[in-house]
């Protein structure tokens, strides 16, 4: 019997064959922090080491309260400075580059058959890019500071096969919200999702992305795939290191295989307030919107505002709804500075703002009101996520949320003229 790539990626950490459910020790190859190291720092410097293992391992990226929206915030930002430098962590971005999970590859801390953890449920992002990435505690982020190890449950994989061609207006979003609903939000419990077939292996890097970061909205401990010509292009520009691109044997064990076939898929709408609760955007349609978030890790690069801009030509966005935009790095902030598109979307009524995780867990930059609804391009819709318990949240594509915007409720925007 062959090997999974998670088999194989732990395999290899071990040195030794292992097996789905064995228990390993390994060492991370990267391990990614953010505004939560202020927290990680004091439980690491309770263990009672006086140095990090290997500073080069550890990537700190300050974004989900960039500026600092009060005492507390800024507090932390100051000790977390202060720390990295005690420690000689030398990859610290600071408030001004972006949301961690874009800044992580495009600063090249992710590359191909990687081990990499985080800090952040979303870590599961890097599978985008061939790599095995998942989401840790806090203190177990603090003993791999003081140790370099931590242990993983080797996790059985689930075979998403998807073919067929995205109708128009319809893509990636939309096919992992149908995903999520026919798998359920824990169907997936710490197993690692494999995406594959003709459909995945033509989708660029931003479509992959979509695909690994909500891989968590499933339960998936991981969810990656095989990187294609765009994906290694992309990778090579930025990874100063050799690498190996791991793939699942063919003769590999699945737990499960589910097929998708995109070509008769509508755009889909997860309601308020469980990502799994999603149906095709007619079963919603004409729902009143008070705000539109276009942002977060999972929607806001450069090829998702290239099609929304598509969407929005040049309507303006309806007097009763707030549109807010959050590119999601500088780098992207730049690129759509220089195609004019952020222009567009000011001009149609928008608000942008820096780069960060800003009103996606509710921090600032967009909380909603009592009995507002909000439709999102973010990954998560369970109550109080944008900080305010009594207020929906409706997760869609970025051009459903732009053409949603444009009229003041939700509407089908293959249907606008």
């Amino acid at each position: 019997m062959g090997e999974t790539f998670a088999e194989k990626i732990f395999s290899r950490k071990a040195g030794r064959k292992v097996k789905a459910g064995e228990f390993v020790e390994v060492e991370p190859d990267v391990a990614m922090s953010h505004d939560n190291t202020a927290a990680i720092s004091k439980t690491f410097l309770s263990i009672g080491v006086d140095k990090v293992h290997n500073p080069d391992r550890h990537v700190v990226i300050l974004d989900h309260c960039v500026p600092p929206a009060d005492e507390k915030f800024a507090r932390n930002h100051k000790e977390i400075r202060e720390f990295v430098r005690k420690f000689g962590i030398k990859n610290f971005y600071d408030i001004n580059t972006g949301i961690c999970h874009q800044v992580m590859h495009e600063k090249g801390h992710v590359w191909p058959g990687a081990l990499i953890v985080g800090s952040d449920s979303h870590t599961t992002s890097y599978g985008a890019f061939g790599a095995f990435s998942t989401g840790i505690g806090r203190s177990e982020m603090a003993v791999i500071m003081a140790t370099g190890k931590m242990w993983f449950r080797v996790p059985e994989t689930i075979r998403v096969h998807v073919e067929g061609e995205f109708p128009d207006f319809v893509g990636p979003k939309d096919l992992m919200l149908k995903i999520a609903g026919e798998i359920g939000a824990d169907g997936a419990l710490y197993k690692a999702v494999e995406y594959c077939g003709p459909t995945i292996e033509k989708m660029g890097v931003a479509g992959r992305f979509v695909l690994a970061n909500m891989s968590v909205e499933i339960g998936a401990k991981a969810g990656y795939m095989i990187p294609n010509d765009e994906v290694l292009e992309y990778i090579r520009r930025r990874v100063k290191r050799d690498f190996e691109v791991i793939k699942s044997d063919e003769d590999a064990e699945f737990e499960k295989e589910y097929k998708f076939d995109v070509s008769d898929l509508s755009p889909m709408v997860a309601r308020p307030h469980t990502v799994d609760n999603v149906v095709p955007i007619g079963e919603v349609k004409g729902t009143k919107v008070d705000m539109v978030f276009f942002g977060s890790c999972t929607n806001a690069r450069l090829e998702d505002f290239e099609e929304a801009v598509k969407v929005l030509g040049k309507r303006k966005f309806s007097p009763n709804v707030r549109v807010i935009i959050i590119p999601a790095s500088m780098e992207i902030y730049k690129g759509l500075l220089k195609r004019g598109i952020l222009e567009k979307f000011i001009d149609a009524g928008a608000v942008v703002l820096n780069p960060g995780c800003g009103p996606c867990m509710g921090n600032h930059e967009g909380v909603p009101a009592d009995g507002e609804i909000v439709i999102s391009t973010s990954n998560r819709n369970f109550k109080g996520r944008m900080g305010n318990r009594n207020s929906e949240i409706y997760l869609a594509s970025p051009q459903t949320c732009v053409a949603s915007g444009i009229y003041g409720e939700i509407v089908d925007v293959r249907e606008l003229s």
